[in-house]
């Protein structure tokens, strides 16, 4: 989310290493909660490393305990806490070894673009 200077009346956006290191926090403090959470990523602009004033988050976490449609699944999650808009896909370990598999474009941009920012030891 942008900050306010203080020596400036503009809006400042956050450095991507702030928000990656943000993304990290929020992931360690989630997984205590989400004993099947095994991996978090980033993909996108973030996880190119290329994202700059109005990127947002696109969040790949991997769960072993996730079922139901997609939409259902994200309701689990504290996406408002994240410090950017997010969107967000929801995986089992399965599911995301299928789709990388596929051979599909979201595959070919999620092997090339992710960025594994937390796992579970």
């Amino acid at each position: 989310m942008p900050v306010r200077s203080l020596t400036q009346s503009l809006l400042r956006w956050p450095e991507p290493e702030q928000i990656l290191n943000q993304v990290r926090l929020w992931a360690a403090q989630v997984a205590a909660e989400h004993p099947g959470l095994e991996r978090v990523a980033l993909f996108g602009s973030y996880g190119r490393g290329d994202a700059g004033v109005g990127s947002d988050l696109d969040l790949l976490l991997i769960d072993t305990s996730s079922s139901g449609p997609q939409h259902q699944r994200l309701l689990a999650w504290p996406l408002a806490e994240l410090p950017l808009s997010c969107d967000a896909l929801v995986l089992t370990p399965t599911e995301h070894a299928e789709l990388l598999a596929s051979g599909s474009a979201m595959a070919a941009a999620l092997q090339r673009d992710s960025l594994w920012l937390w796992h579970r030891s």
